[in-house]
């Protein structure tokens, strides 16, 4: 009662992310075996949505699962590594929680900062069609890091 409540969309995500770990031993009475939980995990945004809306209370950003920044990265090494593999921080997809990503890789959930790293805003400028070369690359980078320093500074 004074710890709170357990929350339901991280629970719900454990178990289907988890649900196939045996638990226990069928046999020493702890009643072992895998867990699973009939809830469509592809409704669990628009739950939270709804929610917050017929509560009044809003959902912190930082919010496990359903945050708006539970999906994001600024960070320039979890930025590189989500343009080469997804999975590399992610353990279950922005779509599995009826979010939608766009197919771009900073479609990824990166966003560009201070902390950005040199592949992130490669990666954006040429989806945004400028194939730049090297010598210009660091022209731009060196000049896209003095600008994020001033704006979050």
């Amino acid at each position: 009662e004074r710890a709170g409540n357990a929350s339901l969309e991280e629970i719900a995500m454990s178990l289907a992310l988890k649900g196939s770990t045996r638990f226990g031993d069928e046999n020493d009475g702890s009643g072992g075996g895998n867990l699973h939980s009939a809830i469509n995990s592809v409704h669990i945004t628009s739950t939270s949505k709804m929610v917050a809306e017929y509560t009044g209370m809003k959902c912190q950003p930082h919010k496990a699962i359903v945050g708006a920044n539970a999906f994001q990265h600024e960070s320039g090494i979890h930025q590189d590594g989500m343009i080469k593999n997804k999975g590399t921080y992610e353990i279950m997809t922005p779509e599995s929680i009826g979010l939608m990503r766009g197919e771009s890789q900073s479609g990824a959930g990166i966003v560009l900062g201070k902390h950005s790293g040199r592949n992130a805003v490669f990666t954006r400028l040429r989806e945004l069609g400028y194939d730049l070369k090297p010598d210009k690359l660091d022209k731009v980078f060196t000049r896209f890091k003095e600008v994020a320093e001033k704006r979050k500074g």
